[in-house]
């Protein structure tokens, strides 16, 4: 992969997690009264309930999804491959929409814009192992496969004890982890060549 192209895209998929991540401090931190148990991390974005939150963490989930597809620019024209590529798009897609239609505004497309974040952005993880070096290339598969089981759970209503906004975090900071762990390693790599994906 052109060495380039390869810093680009792990530091615009870097940097969209840690503005994001950032964005979620401030926001709990200016929602009065907000449980992380009890309610959901969309609800920083809701205008009717969070108030100055709300722009800051909108406008941070659109920009991070923005991000992710620029990455994913970036993905296609070193590794050249399309099934990867396409599910950075849609997770990046999935972010944008999240932000825009937040859940105040229509609930129903807010909620499949959420799940396709999260469907795609695990599938992402999972198929980035073809990618990176061991140990990371275990790490991704985990997080992926941990960031579909919350899922499945969350939307069960098996929240282990943890409450609604506790296991969605188990959806959300998963892939976050996976986003930087992933983004540092491609401005690391000190490979100026193609990496091949593994059988």
């Amino acid at each position: 992969m052109n060495y380039d192209n390869k810093r680009i895209a792990g530091l615009l998929i870097f940097v969209g997690a840690v503005q994001f991540v950032l964005a979620v401090v401030i926001s709990e931190a200016i929602y009065s009264g907000y449980s992380v148990g009890q309610q959901y991390m969309s609800d920083l974005g809701d205008w009717s309930k969070a108030g100055n939150s709300a722009a800051i963490w909108d406008v941070s989930i659109i920009l991070m999804g923005m991000f992710v597809i620029a990455g994913a620019y970036f993905i296609q024209r070193g590794f050249k491959n399309r099934l990867f590529t396409s599910l950075l798009v849609m997770a990046g897609v999935g972010g944008v929409g999240i932000g825009v239609v937040a859940e105040n505004i229509f609930l129903p497309v807010h909620s499949v814009f959420a799940l396709v974040a999260m469907v795609f952005g695990a599938a992402s993880a999972i198929i980035s192992y073809k990618f990176e070096k061991s140990p990371l290339s275990y790490v991704s598969v985990f997080l992926g496969a941990l960031i579909l089981l919350a899922t499945v759970l969350s939307g069960s209503g098996f929240y282990l004890g943890l409450g609604l906004g506790g296991m969605e975090r188990f959806i959300i900071y998963p892939l976050l982890l996976w986003m930087l762990g992933f983004g540092a390693y491609l401005i690391g790599d000190s490979s100026d060549t193609i990496i091949t994906s593994k059988a």
